[in-house]
C-alpha cells in the first residue's frame, strides 16, 4: 500500500502503514501548521500551481484541503482570483463568541447530569495548571490546559457535530497565527470565571452554569476590553475603516 508523509517541505510517497493519513489530510495539516506559525499570513494569496509544485503533489489533494479550509472560514476560494487567506476581523470574533457561547452553553446543559465528581476534580486541576502556567508566563501551557478544561464537558456531550464546530471556531480564533504574547489580566480573569463556573456546577445549578458560559465567559461585551488588546491587528483594521 502507498501512503504519504511530509518530508523536507514535500509530501513524499512511502509503502506500508495502513493507518496513516490520506494525502489530502497531510496537505491540510501542513497548510494549517503554516498558518499557525505565521508562514502563511492573513490576506495572502495561495497560488495553487506553485503550492502543488512546492509540496510535490497534484492539484486534487491541494484543492480538497483548501475546500476544507474554506468550510472552516480560513480561506476564500474566489473565481479567477485564486485562494485568499481570510483576515480575522472584530466582527468575525464577535460572531464566533456568540456561536461558541451558544454551543458550550447547550453542551454543558445537555451533559450536566453526567458530570461526576471526578470530572469536576479534573477541571479544578486543569484550572490550577493554568494558574501555574500564567505565573510562569507560559502561554502555550495555559492555552492547552484551557482547551482541556472546556473539553471535559464538551466530551460528555453526545452531539459530536457541536464539538467539531466549537473546536474549529477556537482554532480560527487562536491559531491564525498563534499570538506570541498574551494579555495576562485576561487569562487571570478567565481562571476566576472557571472557578465561578465550577462553583455553580458543584451546587447543581445547571441553568445558571449554562447561562454563565454564554453570558459571561463567551460574552463579547464582557470580554471586549481584553479582545481589543489581544487582537490588536483586528482592532486596528476596524479603526482604519471607521476613520
Amino acid at each position: 500500500m502507498i501512503y504519504y508523509i511530509l518530508e523536507k517541505g514535500k509530501i513524499m510517497a512511502r509503502k506500508g502503514a495502513l493507518n496513516l493519513k490520506l494525502l489530502k489530510e497531510q496537505v491540510y495539516d501542513y497548510l494549517r501548521e503554516q498558518m499557525e506559525l505565521g508562514e502563511i499570513r492573513p490576506g495572502a494569496v495561495i497560488n495553487m500551481e506553485d503550492t502543488s509544485k512546492e509540496l510535490g503533489v497534484s492539484r486534487t489533494p491541494l484543492r480538497d484541503a483548501l475546500l476544507q479550509l474554506e468550510a472552516e472560514n480560513f480561506v476564500s476560494i474566489l473565481p479567477r482570483r485564486g485562494v485568499v487567506v481570510n483576515v480575522l476581523t472584530l466582527k468575525d470574533i464577535k460572531s464566533y463568541y456568540e456561536i461558541l457561547g451558544a454551543l458550550e452553553s447547550a453542551a454543558l446543559l445537555s451533559c450536566f447530569i453526567r458530570l461526576k465528581k471526578t470530572d469536576i476534580k479534573k477541571m479544578r486541576a486543569l484550572n490550577e495548571r493554568m494558574v501555574e502556567a500564567i505565573s510562569g508566563n507560559d502561554f502555550n501551557s495555559y492555552y492547552q490546559n484551557n482547551l482541556k478544561f472546556h473539553n471535559v464537558f464538551l466530551d460528555l456531550c453526545a452531539n459530536t457535530h457541536l464539538k467539531k464546530i466549537a473546536n474549529n471556531l477556537k482554532r480560527r480564533l487562536y491559531d491564525f497565527p498563534r499570538q506570541q504574547g498574551f494579555v495576562k489580566e485576561w487569562e487571570e480573569e478567565s481562571i476566576k470565571e472557571h472557578q465561578e463556573l465550577l462553583g455553580l456546577i458543584e451546587k447543581g445549578k445547571s441553568q445558571e452554569a449554562s447561562s454563565y458560559i454564554r453570558d459571561v465567559h463567551w460574552s463579547y461585551a464582557v470580554q471586549e476590553k481584553y479582545i481589543q488588546k489581544y487582537y490588536s491587528h483586528a482592532a486596528s483594521l476596524a479603526e482604519s475603516k471607521e476613520s
